[in-house]
C-alpha cells in the first residue's frame, strides 16, 4: 500500500493505491476528474481511494496528478516489466499509450483538452515514467480523454507486474533511485 498526502495552500490532497482489483473510492469535488480516476483504477487494477480539495480547478487537476504519479512511483516492484502499451476505440476515439516505469519522465501527447493534457504531464513527471499518447482518432472530447484514461491504465496494468523471469529490462541492469 502507497499513500500519499499533498498539502499546499491551494490543494489538500490524499491518495492511497494497493494493487487490487480495481475498486475505487474517489471524491475531487470533480464529476469529471472522478469519473476519469475511476476509469484509470479499474483498467488498471489497482485499488484507488482519493479524496481532494482545492481552491481552482486547475489546481485541483494538477495536484491530484502530482500525488497519484508519486504514488505510482511508489508502487513500482523491483522487478517490475517496466513497459506497458495498449489501444482503446471508444465510440469515435482511438487512443495508443505507451508507458516505460524506467525512472525517466517524459510526456508527449497532446489531448484536446488543456487540463487533461496537463494532467498527464504532472502524472508523467511525478510517476517517473515516460508517457506517450496517441489521439488516433475522435471528435468528441469526452471519449478521447476517457479512452486516454483507459489506455493509460491498460498500460500501467501491464507494466506494474513483476517479472521474476527477466526481472528489469535494462541494459543499464536494475533501475533504482535512492533518495536519502
Amino acid at each position: 500500500m502507497t499513500i500519499v498526502v499533498r498539502d499546499t495552500r491551494e490543494t489538500q490532497i490524499r491518495v492511497e493505491v494497493v494493487p487490487g482489483s480495481g475498486v475505487s473510492k474517489i471524491d475531487t469535488t470533480i464529476p469529471f476528474l472522478d469519473h476519469m480516476l475511476v476509469t484509470l483504477a479499474r483498467y488498471a487494477s489497482f485499488d484507488l481511494t482519493l479524496t481532494a480539495r482545492g481552491d481552482l480547478r486547475h489546481h485541483l487537476i494538477e495536484d491530484v496528478a502530482i500525488a497519484l504519479g508519486a504514488a505510482i512511483a511508489a508502487l513500482v516492484p523491483p522487478r517490475a516489466a517496466r513497459y506497458g502499451d495498449r489501444f482503446i476505440p471508444m465510440d469515435d476515439a482511438l487512443v495508443h499509450v505507451a508507458i516505460d516505469l524506467g525512472g525517466r519522465p517524459y510526456y508527449l501527447g497532446p489531448l484536446p483538452s488543456d487540463l487533461y493534457d496537463h494532467w498527464f504531464r504532472s502524472f508523467s513527471d511525478n510517476a517517473l515514467a515516460t508517457v506517450h499518447v496517441r489521439v488516433l482518432r475522435g471528435r468528441d472530447r469526452h471519449h478521447v480523454v476517457e479512452a486516454a484514461f483507459k489506455a493509460l491504465g491498460a498500460s500501467l496494468r501491464q507494466a506494474l507486474v513483476a517479472d521474476s523471469a527477466t526481472g528489469v529490462f535494462s541494459t543499464k541492469g536494475a533501475v533504482g533511485l535512492e533518495v536519502k
